[in-house]
């Protein structure tokens, strides 16, 4: 089993900045989120981290996950994984939650899923494949994707439902280490920014 399971939300962009909903609209980031993706990998390439040799690195292919990557000093030792793509937003993608809620009042993502896209059972799946494949490894990984699939994916990762992610907020270009604790999965730091202050 991996010892580590280390998630890097990609850094700001116009959307999520304005929170709208962005799923599979390959969304550039802002200067400010090219500037977090550095200064993130400057933070790991320093103690306690020493540049994470050995780590096995995925990201998802959407620009502003892989370009974080990349600017983080991790791009030529990462494979794209279609798994690690953002919740497909469907019909409400774009817009945000009080947009959503002005059409659909009540609506909760994390419950309902989206018209036209995907449902959580989808997302959960995808997480649960990424989970499967951290627990298989023999080392530490590292994957840069998205907000809501990496709450999915720590919700599944701790054992919950994957409406569990609801109540675990992400910020841009942060960092999480999920990891282990008397032999059960265990979530080690969770939205982490304090590279960036």
């Amino acid at each position: 089993m991996a010892p580590r399971i280390l998630l890097a939300r990609h850094g700001q962009t116009a959307w999520s900045q304005l929170g709208k909903h962005t799923g599979r609209t390959d969304v550039p980031m802002l200067d400010e989120g090219r500037l977090g993706a550095k200064l993130l990998g400057e933070r790991l390439a320093r103690d306690p981290w020493r540049g994470l040799p050995g780590v096995e690195v995925r990201t998802s292919p959407l620009v502003r996950a892989s370009e974080s990557c990349d600017l983080a000093g991790f791009g030529a030792r990462a494979e794209p994984w279609d798994a690690l793509m953002e919740w497909d937003y469907g019909d409400y993608e774009g817009m945000t939650p009080a947009e959503i809620q002005a059409v659909r009042p009540g609506w909760l993502i994390w419950r309902d899923g989206v018209p036209g896209g995907e449902t959580v059972a989808d997302v959960a799946a995808r997480a649960d494949e990424v989970v499967a494949w951290a627990r298989a490894a023999e080392r530490d990984v590292l994957v840069f994707a998205h907000g809501h699939i990496l709450r999915t994916l720590a919700a599944r990762w701790l054992g919950f439902e994957a409406a569990f992610g609801a109540r675990i907020r992400l910020e841009p270009t942060s960092l999480s280490v999920l990891g282990w604790a008397y032999g059960a999965p265990a979530l080690e730091r969770w939205n982490d920014t304090g590279h960036l202050a």
